[in-house]
């Protein structure tokens, strides 16, 4: 039965009364991507806009979507802006690959994601948190927007070289976070590319990160697999050298395995510590709710779990984080270009213009979300993936190209926070509202210290 207390309102970026201007609206999105939408946007199923030149078409209906990412995907392909941002990080893996190429790619890592094999990971989550817990244990102020990264890039390591030392987390972690922070950073001249490599004066320091960063993958897994560690469990680099395509049984070549480890270090990193930082200030924020998943995971405490099905458990905290991915989806907003000229919602869409998914407008949209704005877990009662039932909620993306690694993601997220509020309650004391920004991720304005006091046992 859905919870009659009075709604919570999180804090969010402004909502303008009308569209923005060009110049400001270039300069808004730069800053924060999620300060551009006007009411319009949250009332509308389909509209159209013109910026500098060029037609961009904004899609909030589950059907229409469905005919942009599944029924017509293969006419629909990422505008240049993506690869010039994210090809230095993930190279040519699956995330950034099209057409054929991702299809194979797609086939080959079908088996590294299953459930069964996420089940063989947990071992690593569970280490991962338990490090998160020893590290906070005599901290009473605890900035966990870091702490989280920290984790999530512990327990992404883990699973996939086995690899637990604090230096080599760190070393990655800095690499990452340069990276997001500086380059990574969206130009004027990527909006305006036609092509992956023009404006090559401004891609200079991407093309620096990139041959870092590849040396420093390449280096992990060079040495886990000259000398594997000594583990309970098999770790996603096992899982990578041993996938092979059910079609052809051919195995990844060794720069697609760098690739594919590349895409999951930062999609499992960045995406994740997000999660988790936004669930946890959404507790903060409802103490009541924090009380109950406290008591449900004491009722069935971590160190007995074991499988996935053991997660099922949580389903109030499974319910937060599913919340909490509606209120802060980890990719705001998602970009296709038509191929050729295509009719979506009986409305005609020419080969060049921009169609944009906003899974951060999606999600509050006054036509599908009662009290869109509110934060209401139970919302998600007795839905075990509804980011696959093809409605408005897409925190993963939709369609053949929907994230593979969801399951990955909400299992690590569910252990993590879960090992954290099994021994501390939480609290927020700075006054100041932490608001999202829209970057690569939806990102804190800032990275407030959170008040941890133990619980007693």
């Amino acid at each position: 039965m859905p919870d009659a207390s009075p709604a919570i309102i999180p804090p969010a970026p402004v909502v303008h009364s009308r569209e923005l201007s060009t110049l400001r609206l270039a300069l808004t999105s730069i800053r924060n991507s999620l300060e551009i939408w006007p009411e319009s946007a949250f009332e509308l199923r389909f509209s159209r806009n013109r910026v500098l030149g060029v037609e961009n078409v904004l899609i909030n209906d589950p059907e229409g979507i469905r005919h942009v990412m599944t029924t017509n995907a293969m006419n629909y392909v990422r505008p240049t802006i993506m690869p010039r941002l994210l090809r230095p990080l993930m190279g040519r893996g699956v995330f950034l690959a099209e057409g054929k190429e991702w299809r194979r790619q797609r086939r080959q890592l079908a088996s590294v994601f299953s459930p069964a094999s996420v089940s063989t990971l947990l071992p690593h989550f569970l280490s991962a948190a338990e490090d998160l817990a020893q590290d906070v244990r005599s901290r009473k102020a605890v900035d966990l927007s870091d702490a989280y990264q920290s984790v999530a890039l512990n327990a992404v390591l883990r699973a996939l070289f086995s690899l637990p030392d604090r230096q080599d987390r760190d070393r990655v972690g800095a690499v990452v976070r340069q990276y997001i922070d500086g380059p990574g950073r969206p130009q004027i001249f990527d909006g305006i590319a036609k092509s992956e490599t023009a404006f090559g004066f401004a891609l200079r320091h991407r093309r620096a990160f990139q041959k870092n960063w590849v040396a420093l993958v390449d280096s992990l897994v060079a040495e886990r697999s000259a000398a594997p560690y000594p583990v309970a469990s098999r770790d996603l680099l096992d899982l990578l050298l041993a996938a092979r395509d059910p079609e052809t049984e051919q195995p990844l070549a060794p720069e697609e395995v760098r690739d594919q480890a590349a895409t999951m270090i930062f999609a499992g990193y960045e995406t994740t510590a997000r999660l988790l930082f936004w669930a946890t200030y959404l507790l903060t924020l409802d103490k009541t709710e924090q009380s109950r998943i406290r008591a449900e995971v004491t009722a069935f405490p971590v160190d007995q779990v074991s499988t996935l099905k053991d997660l099922e458990n949580w389903p109030r905290l499974r319910n937060v984080l599913l919340e909490a991915l509606r209120l802060y989806p980890p990719v705001p907003m998602l970009v296709r270009e038509p191929v050729n000229d295509d009719t979506i919602m009986g409305e005609p869409v020419r080969r060049g213009v921009q169609i944009y998914v906003a899974p951060w407008v999606m999600h509050r949209h006054r036509a599908f979300w009662d009290a869109p704005t509110a934060f209401r877990p139970d919302r998600f009662s007795d839905q075990p993936s509804p980011w696959t039932a093809g409605g408005p909620y897409l925190p993963f993306g939709a369609g053949p190209r929907i994230c593979i690694g969801a399951v990955f993601a909400l299992a690590e997220a569910q252990i993590v926070l879960a090992t954290l509020l099994a021994r501390y309650r939480v609290s927020l004391d700075d006054p100041r509202p932490v608001l999202p920004v829209g970057r690569l991720t939806t990102q804190p304005s800032h990275s407030p210290e959170f008040t941890l006091a133990a619980v007693s046992v």
